[in-house]
């Protein structure tokens, strides 16, 4: 009995979507399988007017195996493919855009677990993506491709992914800051029905998520001011007004940081203010009953001498002095506690 061997959403070379863009198709893309895309990669030099865009799935391990037989990319691109979590970054190796693209995942539910990992190779004529789990950017852009936008070059592919980078951030920053506006209307309304706890969680997220997706600022600015000889003005433009939008989005993720982190402080003040309006019943409570223990456990000595035991007026002397006792120390207590609260 045969078993076929898992693909998980891909071809046999682990390929997901391949398209092919160029002046002949009005830069719409036209859909590729792995063998059309072997046989324009051997004969790419006679059109130089088009490219080619690749998308893998890493998760099927014929993916490496095809990419080395079928293209000659740079070492840095398969050393990143290995290397752990490491912050966006974009960069130039052998004449070609390196990059290194976070994203979050389709069922992304504030978990540091739902952000993955793009890879991208990028130069004139062929732009190789590859992920181990499927992510909105990519998936965004390919839903366009596949409805007929067309695309001008390779670079403008990367702005555009970049670009829906940017729209799934903004929506994740939308959800989030819908969240803590009913945390804040609930707060105001004297319902603290949120804990610390689930704040914190929220605000670990988003501070993992600007981690891993701001852009690496040193790599970004070289690349920006000696762009490769192969990519036009208008590309190199279009990627430098993309990394300012993200850059405004990971700007909006900090001040919502910083929402989070007043309200934990407000939620903290009042845990703090009912904590010490318990321990101000229970002190009043301990100072109003001192009084009678004090007296009750003079009286209930076994001892001669104890006054009014022979008094039939004795009983209601002691009710007197007790209930004197607890009036003046309940007076002084309150009065303390005004006091305190007009400072």
């Amino acid at each position: 009995m045969q078993t076929t061997a898992p693909t998980y959403g891909s071809d046999q070379s682990g390929l997901v979507c391949g398209y092919l863009f160029g002046r002949a198709a009005g830069g719409q893309g036209l859909p590729l399988d792995s063998d059309a895309a072997r046989q324009w990669l051997q004969e790419r030099a006679r059109h130089p007017q088009e490219f080619i865009w690749l998308h893998f799935n890493l998760a099927n391990t014929a993916s490496e195996k095809w990419l080395h037989e079928h293209t000659a990319l740079p070492d840095e691109f398969y050393d990143s493919l290995h290397e752990g979590p490491r912050s966006t970054r974009l960069e130039l190796a052998d004449n070609t855009l390196i990059a290194v693209v976070n994203d979050v995942v389709h069922d992304f539910t504030y978990e540091p677990s739902d952000i993955a990992t793009l890879w991208l190779t990028v130069d004139r004529q062929i732009a190789i993506s590859a992920r181990r789990k499927p992510l909105r950017a990519v998936d965004s852009l390919r839903n366009a491709v596949r409805g007929g936008e067309p695309i001008r070059s390779s670079v403008e592919l990367l702005t555009h992914l970049l670009r829906d980078q940017a729209d799934a951030l903004i929506q994740i920053v939308r959800d989030a800051i819908t969240t803590v506006d009913r945390i804040e209307d609930n707060l105001l309304a004297g319902k603290l029905t949120t804990k610390r706890a689930s704040l914190g969680a929220l605000r670990r997220v988003l501070v993992r998520l600007q981690r891993l997706l701001a852009p690496e600022p040193a790599a970004l600015f070289r690349l920006l001011q000696k762009p490769p000889t192969w990519m036009a003005d208008i590309d190199t433009q279009e990627l430098r007004q993309s990394t300012e939008e993200f850059s405004l989005v990971l700007a909006d993720m900090a001040s919502l940081q910083e929402r989070i982190k007043l309200i934990q402080e407000e939620i903290a003040a009042l845990a703090g203010e009912a904590t010490n309006r318990s321990l101000f019943v229970l002190t009043v409570v301990t100072v109003l009953a001192l009084p009678i223990n004090i007296i009750a456990g003079l009286m209930g000595m076994n001892v001669g001498g104890i006054p009014l035991s022979d008094s039939p007026h004795g009983f209601m002397v002691v009710v007197v002095v007790v209930a004197s006792f607890t009036v003046i120390a309940g007076w002084l207590s309150f009065r303390r506690q005004r006091d305190a609260s007009q400072d």
